[in-house]
C-alpha cells in the first residue's frame, strides 16, 4: 500500500485510520463532506459528484463515509440512506475499477446482518433480514460490492463493525459519558445483557489487515474486541475513566420496563441501552487478529 483514499476521513474512525496509515509511511488522501485544512477533497454524496482526481492514482480506498443518523423518523429520509449508503458506495467502487484501484475496503455495520439473537452471539453466517433503513441499506451496499468484486480483479473486503469506543468517541457513547460526567445519567442496573464493542484503534487494525490479507478478498468480517460487555459494566468503566465514584445504588430494571411499555420510541431507546447485541469475530481471528484494547482502555490510543 503506497497511497490510500479515505472517505469520511474527518470522522471518529477516519482520523485514527489516517494517522495509522501515515505512521506506516502511506500517502493519504482525505475526503469528507466539508473541506478543511486536513481534507484535500470534499464531497457531499447527496449532491456532489465524486471528484475523479481523488480516486486517480490511489491503490487502496477505505470507504468509511455513510449516512448513520439514528432517529425514529428515518423513513422520512429514506432517500438519503439509499443515495449515500448504497448509490454512492457503488459509484465509488465503479470508479475504483475504472482507475485500477487494487483494494476497496468498506466499513459496514453489524446491523447489516439483521437483529441480534438474544442469548446468542451472531456470526457472519447468521444472516437475517436487517431491521431499519440503516441496516437494510448497508446490507444492500454489501451485496452490490460483492457482485462488483466477482466481476473484477479488485480486492474487496467488508468489515461489519460493532459499537466503537475510544478517545473522543461520538454518538450514544459520548452522550452517556457526558451525562455521567455532568451527573444526570442514572446508574444502570445489572441486567446481564451482552453488547459487543471494539476500540477504535483495534478497528483500524482490522481495516489495515483485511486490506492486505489475500484471504480477506470477497469476504465479510465482524469486528469486536472479543468480549461482550454488559451495560452496567460500560457504566462502571466510564465512572472509572472520569474519576467518579460508582454509586452504590442503581435504577431498578422494572422502571426501564415501564418506560419501554409507554411508547415504541422509548422501547427502542431502552433496548439500545439494556438489550443484547452480541456478535462473534471468530472469522476475523482466523486471519490472526486479536484485539489489543479492552473497555478499560477507553481513553487510550496507540496512533
Amino acid at each position: 500500500m503506497k497511497e490510500a483514499l479515505i472517505t469520511g476521513a474527518n470522522g471518529f474512525i477516519g482520523q485514527v485510520l489516517a494517522n495509522a496509515l501515515r505512521f506506516q509511511g502511506v500517502k493519504v488522501r482525505c475526503m469528507s463532506r466539508k473541506k478543511n485544512a486536513q481534507m484535500q477533497f470534499s464531497c457531499d454524496f447527496q449532491t456532489d459528484q465524486i471528484p475523479l482526481d481523488a480516486v486517480d492514482g490511489v491503490d487502496t480506498i477505505f470507504h468509511l463515509a455513510g449516512y448513520t443518523h439514528d432517529n425514529s423518523n428515518e423513513s422520512q429520509v429514506k432517500y438519503l440512506y439509499q443515495k449515500i449508503n448504497v448509490e454512492a458506495t457503488v459509484k465509488l467502487a465503479e470508479l475504483a475499477i475504472k482507475y485500477q484501484v487494487n483494494t476497496f475496503v468498506f466499513i459496514s455495520s453489524v446491523k447489516a446482518g439483521g437483529s441480534a439473537i438474544p442469548g446468542h452471539c451472531s456470526n457472519e453466517e447468521n444472516q437475517h433480514e436487517p431491521q431499519g433503513i440503516y441496516g437494510k441499506t448497508k446490507r444492500e451496499a454489501e451485496l452490490k460490492l460483492l457482485e462488483i468484486e466477482q466481476k473484477s480483479n479488485m480486492h474487496v473486503s467488508i468489515v461489519r463493525s460493532s459499537l466503537v469506543y475510544g478517545p473522543n468517541v461520538k454518538g450514544n457513547l459520548h452522550q452517556m459519558l457526558s451525562g455521567i460526567e455532568k451527573g444526570w445519567f442514572p446508574p444502570l442496573p445489572n441486567t446481564f445483557n451482552r453488547r459487543s464493542m471494539i476500540h477504535v484503534d483495534d478497528l483500524v487494525r482490522v481495516l489495515l489487515l483485511v486490506a492486505i490479507e489475500e484471504r480477506a478478498k470477497g469476504e465479510i468480517f465482524i469486528a469486536t474486541d472479543g468480549k461482550p460487555h454488559s451495560s452496567r459494566e460500560v457504566y462502571k468503566t466510564m465512572c472509572n475513566v472520569l474519576g467518579k465514584n460508582i454509586p452504590r445504588w442503581s435504577m431498578p430494571s422494572f422502571l426501564f420496563n415501564i418506560l419501554a411499555w409507554v411508547s415504541p420510541t422509548l422501547r427502542y431507546k431502552v433496548n439500545k441501552l439494556l438489550g443484547d447485541e452480541c456478535y462473534s469475530s471468530e472469522k476475523l481471528h482466523s486471519l490472526g487478529f486479536e484485539a489489543k484494547f479492552s473497555l478499560r482502555d477507553m481513553n487510550e490510543t496507540s496512533f
